[in-house]
């Protein structure tokens, strides 16, 4: 199974990869979304549980929206916190706030660090739009390939992060519950329904 799951990864890094090389969001959206759906359907490491696989016709989602795509700079003048997130096959995880976004009208969300072996940006999000994984989606996870881009001054030390909320994704324990996912923490929440990227899984 190590094996399944590092091609897995490949892969994710692969379709996100095509993602930051697209000019047309809108476009690379339709491969990312085809691309999952095929690891989802076929891949020996797919989240999907067995009897499910067997009947798996695709992956829902809203309609690309532009709206929801931002690119944004890191503020870092935050407070220091540490989440620490107990898995079953990883033990503790812990990740760092090292910033925060801010997306337009729809509020901010908190940037953590992944503090383990590796390192990576991590943005998970819950909003109130009930047809969304109650426990929050992904947007970026660039340790494990989701990265959808930014820029680095390395004279000022800043960046910014392209936050597109169409590439919003659930995480594996949405599939399988045998699965420790971290979930959105408090300053990850927005108050308002976003209408974009993964939607509940109707398989």
């Amino acid at each position: 199974m190590s094996l399944a799951v590092l091609d897995w990864r490949r892969r994710v890094h692969d379709l996100y990869e095509h993602v930051r090389a697209a000019g047309d969001p809108a476009v690379a959206h339709e491969h990312w979304r085809a691309g999952r759906d095929e690891l989802f359907a076929a891949h020996p490491a797919s989240p999907l549980l067995p009897d499910v696989r067997a009947s798996f016709a695709g992956l829902p989602y809203a309609a690309y929206d532009a709206a929801y795509r931002f690119e944004v700079t890191v503020d870092s003048d935050v407070e220091s916190a540490r989440l620490e997130v107990p898995t079953g096959t990883d033990g503790v995880v812990p990740f760092d706030r090292i910033g925060r976004v801010t997306l337009g009208d729809l509020g901010t969300l908190d940037v953590w660090w992944l503090g383990s072996y590796g390192g990576g940006i991590f943005l998970p999000m819950r909003d109130a739009n009930p047809s969304t994984y109650g426990g929050g989606r992904y947007v970026l996870d660039t340790v494990k390939g989701a990265d959808l881009g930014g820029t680095f001054d390395p004279t000022s030390g800043t960046g910014t992060l392209v936050v597109d909320l169409n590439f919003a994704y659930n995480p594996s324990c949405a599939y399988d519950p045998a699965w420790a996912c971290p979930l959105a923490p408090p300053g990850n929440v927005l108050q308002t329904a976003v209408p974009a990227g993964e939607l509940v899984s109707s398989t």
